[in-house]
């Protein structure tokens, strides 16, 4: 049941039980406190009265009517408080042992009357009357004392109550303001759960809980503009997906176009020599030779579509093999430019995403290098790099880096959408990419994730 309540119900519940038991303490230290307070002053009333009479009965003996002057005492002294004094009959018994105050204790509970003050006192004062003896009984009778105890009691119950119930209804009054920012929190945290993340808290109650709107507000924020990153990245994914379909279709159009043709052409000439009876073998050979020509060019230009589309051998050779295959390839096509390759022994296995992820990144580099940058140098290095700062989680990291010593960007230049497509890849894997252009060429870089993909 306890796990069931809220935090204010427990909060409350916890006050008023506290409340109560200080409340139920303290009356019990007044009934506690009660029976030696009414002994104590059955003792000194007792005491008192006994010396008094001992004072006024002494010469009793040498009045002329010590019996009647015995009697008149006895009826001044039923007007003391406290005590009640009587004289025995002859029967052996008081004539009267009740003062004046039966009313008094008429409020009080026979109950809590036998609890303070369980047994009557009573004191037997002798009194000789030309030597017959006689006595005067004293009987306390603290009824007094009693009803000002019970009215203390019943006085703090009403006291202790109105401040109990004040201090309960402000406790509650606070400890509701004081967590009011909960249920909105809640139903912040329900609407981020659906997807809702404009939610705002207005900041509130305790200064804890006020930080913790604020701090939720700016997660819902945050949250939002990651959901709606992340939104953008998949709408440009599918838009530099369409554009690089576009233009892998234009080059299969244009480049598949004109070798068809021509293999077509020369192919129409072999056969028209073919038929001509005996062929001209000059002829056949120069045909044949630039079959062979543009068969060559056809392989190497559907390599590099290939090579755009899934780097060949990489899964099998390793990304060492296959950035040498590619260097080659580059160096093959454009001996002109020096290329400068250096990758660390410390790399160590980088896993398969990773692996086509830094291949992409030196391709497009390489290709944006080679039809942009009139570069007559290239260095391309990958080695591994610390965590970025402020970056969770136990993933390391690879640094990939292309310097060329070409032209640079020109002022508000933008980026291809090779290279704009390859940013948008390695924030989606959590690492970084940055281009830098100045007068000694462009460098580009990357932090690569190379674990836990």
């Amino acid at each position: 049941m306890w796990q069931r309540l809220s935090l204010r119900s427990r909060i409350n519940l916890l006050m008023a039980l506290v409340i109560t038991l200080g409340l139920a303490i303290n009356v019990a230290r007044l009934v506690l406190e009660a029976g030696p307070r009414v002994q104590a002053e059955d003792q000194s009333v007792t005491r008192l009265a006994r010396e008094f009479i001992e004072t006024i009965v002494g010469g009793l003996s040498e009045t002329p009517d010590p019996e009647g002057r015995l009697d008149q005492i006895v009826r001044d002294l039923r007007r003391l408080r406290h005590v009640s004094i009587t004289r025995p009959t002859d029967a052996g018994a008081p004539a009267d042992i009740h003062g004046g105050e039966e009313d008094d204790a008429g409020s009080v509970p026979g109950w809590f009357v036998t609890l303070v003050h369980p047994r009557t006192t009573s004191v037997s004062v002798p009194v000789l009357i030309h030597g017959k003896s006689t006595a005067l009984v004293i009987t306390s009778i603290p009824n007094d004392e009693i009803a000002e105890i019970w009215d203390a009691v019943l006085t703090q119950l009403a006291v202790g109550s109105a401040v109990a119930l004040a201090l309960f209804l402000i406790t509650m009054i606070v400890v509701g303001r004081a967590l009011a920012p909960l249920d909105a929190i809640s139903q912040a945290m329900s609407g981020i759960e659906s997807g809702s993340y404009s939610v705002h808290i207005e900041p509130g109650g305790a200064p804890e809980l006020a930080a913790i709107c604020t701090k939720m507000n700016h997660l819902a924020e945050t949250l939002g503009e990651a959901v709606e990153e992340k939104r953008r990245l998949a709408e440009r994914a599918v838009s530099l997906q369409d554009r690089e379909r576009e233009e892998i279709a234009r080059e299969l159009h244009d480049e598949f176009g004109p070798y068809l043709f021509t293999l077509r052409v020369h192919a129409g000439a072999l056969m028209r020599l073919a038929k001509a009876g005996v062929p001209d073998a000059e002829e056949v050979l120069k045909h044949g030779s630039a079959i062979l020509d543009q068969v060559n060019d056809l392989q190497q230009f559907t390599r590099r579509i290939l090579e755009r589309l899934r780097p060949v051998g990489l899964a099998e050779l390793g990304l060492r093999e296959a950035l040498g295959a590619l260097l080659r390839l580059w160096n093959e096509s454009h001996p002109e430019v020096e290329i400068e390759t250096t990758i660390s022994r410390f790399l160590g296995e980088t896993g398969e995403t990773a692996d086509l992820t830094i291949y992409r990144i030196v391709q497009e580099a390489l290709t944006n290098v080679f039809r942009h940058a009139r570069a007559t140098a290239v260095n391309v290095s990958i080695e591994p790099a610390d965590r970025p700062a402020g970056v969770r989680g136990d993933r390391d990291y690879a640094l990939v880096r292309v310097r060329d010593n070409g032209r640079g960007l020109t002022p508000g230049e933008k980026f291809g959408f090779g290279l704009t497509g390859m940013r948008e890849r390695i924030l989606a894997l959590g690492g970084t990419l940055t281009v830098a252009s100045g007068e000694g060429g462009v460098t580009i870089e990357a932090m690569v994730p190379t674990h836990g993909l």
